[in-house]
This record gives structure tokens, sequence and C-alpha cells, in this order.
């Protein structure tokens, strides 16, 4: 068994991890933490999150030896903000854990890029090299041999499982970029309260228009620049992806077809549709991300669709925890 923290528990990708490590064959839960200044320490997760109730009822307990923590655990599962899982993560690696950070701390190697997207200077270039994109899909044997995973954005997946097969055929036409219109639920706004993500303010807007940090994460992993406009929808839990692209002069449909059916026919967690679009109730509180698609001439519009707390946070998390231990990839997902 390994020995499995959160840290981060409180929150509703924390509360997700919990469930699917009480799950797991495999992994046994060691601890649940929040900061030590935390409002929720010394509460039960469950009562919290009422639906852990009667499952997992451990308490959330305050961060305050690092370093004990990691002497006592396997894997560390990061689901705190940029800048705790950055300042945390060293300490977990040079004790000898494997280290799962859903933040962005370490998705992105380029020069600035944390400064102008995340408001602080990195000092941890050398983990930042050997950090692993984790975008289970796409990167499996390097995650397999990896200490340090960096999971994906919900958004950042929910687009890059779209175009990825098509970057990869070269059915695109490079002189213009992907359109990608993403709306996602107010969960992925966290679960902290802000007028903002009150549900009764709540409207369907675009915001982060040509400045979101999401979009140069795309840009790196993918390899193609992109034009990419999130959205706040008024539902809970989702993704959404529409993405407009042009193809290359003479591209098929049946290279389109072709092309996902390569890329996805032995990933169970990526399911292609015939004839059909994606929708949200599909994909809620599933570890699926739904992808159909439409031509017309040289246009091709690609959909996807993901729960944005599980495919776009914990249960790509938990595919990569299979991926890297030798567990069948699905693994206390379904």
């Amino acid at each position: 068994m390994l020995k499995t923290a959160i840290i981060g528990a409180s929150g509703y990708t924390g509360a997700e991890l919990a469930l699917m490590v009480f799950k797991h064959p495999h992994l046994s839960l060691s601890g649940l933490y929040v900061s030590e200044n935390s409002l929720d320490k010394g509460k039960a997760i469950s009562e919290l999150h009422g639906s852990l109730k009667g499952i997992v009822d451990e308490a959330l307990q305050p961060l305050v030896n690092v370093n004990q923590v990691a002497k006592e655990c396997d894997v560390i599962l990061l689901a705190t903000a940029h800048e705790v899982s950055h300042n945390l993560a060293a300490t977990f690696l040079e004790n000898g854990c494997v280290v799962f950070d859903l933040s962005g701390a370490f998705r992105v190697k380029k020069e600035g890029f944390y400064s102008e997207f995340y408001g602080f200077e990195h000092q941890y270039e050398a983990w930042l090299d050997k950090a692993v994109y984790g975008l289970a899909e796409w990167n499996a044997e390097a995650i397999a041999k990896a200490q340090l995973i960096a999971v994906p954005g919900c958004y950042p997946t929910a687009s890059q499982l779209a175009l990825k097969p098509l970057v990869k055929s070269e059915l695109l036409d490079k002189n213009q970029w992907p359109v990608i219109n993403a709306t996602s639920g107010v969960t992925g706004a966290g679960r902290k309260a802000s007028l903002t993500s009150s549900f009764c303010e709540v409207s369907l807007q675009p915001y982060g228009v040509f400045n979101h940090r999401h979009q140069p994460e795309i840009a790196a992993h993918l390899g193609c620049d992109v034009i990419f406009t999130p959205h706040l929808g008024n539902f809970k839990r989702g993704i959404l992806a529409t993405i407009t692209t042009k193809l290359a002069k003479g591209v098929t449909e049946k290279e389109i077809q072709e092309a996902f059916e390569a890329a996805y026919t032995q990933t169970p967690a990526v399911r292609l549709l015939e004839n059909e679009m994606p929708k949200i109730q599909s994909v809620e509180k599933t570890p699926f991300c739904d992808i159909g698609w439409k031509v017309q001439g040289e246009h091709l519009i690609v959909v996807s669709a993901i729960d944005n707390l599980l495919k776009g946070a914990s249960s790509q998390a938990m595919q990569c925890i299979n991926i890297r231990f030798g567990f069948p990839v699905l693994t206390a997902l379904i």
C-alpha cells in the first residue's frame, strides 16, 4: 500500500481526491492537510463535503511539520494554490516522495512565465526542468518514470485532448490559429466565497480575454499558438470547449477520423462520439473526456466536454498515479 497524503484537502478537488484514495486498492490515506491558519483545521472532511459522510470522515490536520509528513508518505497530492505548491513541493521531493501537483506551479518551462502569469519568481528551476506534464493520454511514458508530475489545468486538458491528434497529424492550416471558446462551471473558481463566484451573481460571460494564464500553457504543450477565451457559466461543474480550426489544404474527413481513432482507441478515459456533439451532462461526475467534431469545407469544429473537477483535475491526477505505479489506468475512477 502506498501511503498517500492530500495537501489542501478541504477544497473541491481535495474532497474528490480523498474519495478516490479511499476507493483505491493500492493506496492508503495517511493524512488530510490544510494550512495552519485554515478555519477548517480540526473539522472532519465529511463535515465540509456531506457526500463523504460515513466514507471518509478523517479530520483535516494543520500542516505544521512538512518534513515529518514527507517522511511518513510515499505519494503527495498537492491540491493547493500555485505559490503554495511551489513552496512545498521541493521538501516532499527531497524526502523521496512522488509528488502530483494539481496547481500550475510546475507546468510551463518558459522564462518569465511565472512572474508574468502567476505573480511570483520561480525558485526551483531544477525541479521545474524535471517536472513531467501530466496529460495522461499523451505523456504516459514520461509519467511512468517521473518523481514530479504537473497535472494540467482543466481548460488545457479539454483543449489539448481535442486538438493534439490534429496537430500531431499535421491536419491544420498553421497560418490560422485554432480558436478555443470554453465555458466552465463555477467550481472552477474554487470553494472560497467571493462575489464573482456567488451563484446569484454569476452570469454567462467571458473573462481573461487575451491574457488568461492557460493560453500559454495550452500553446506550450500543444506546439502551436491558439486564441483562447474562457467563460464562466451559471452551473456547478463541467467544461465545454468549442474549437474552430482551419484544415490544411486537401485534408479529408477520413483523415480526421483516423487521427482521432489512432490517438484514442486505446485510451479508456477519452470517448469519441459518432454523429453527435458532447454535452456536460454526459461527463459530469465521470473521469471521461467526450470529443465530437464536424467538417464543412475547409473548416473543422471540434467540441470536447469534461468534468472540470475530475478529468480537469482530480481524476487526471489519479490516472497519473495509476500510470506512475503500473496500476490499470481507471483504477478507483469507475
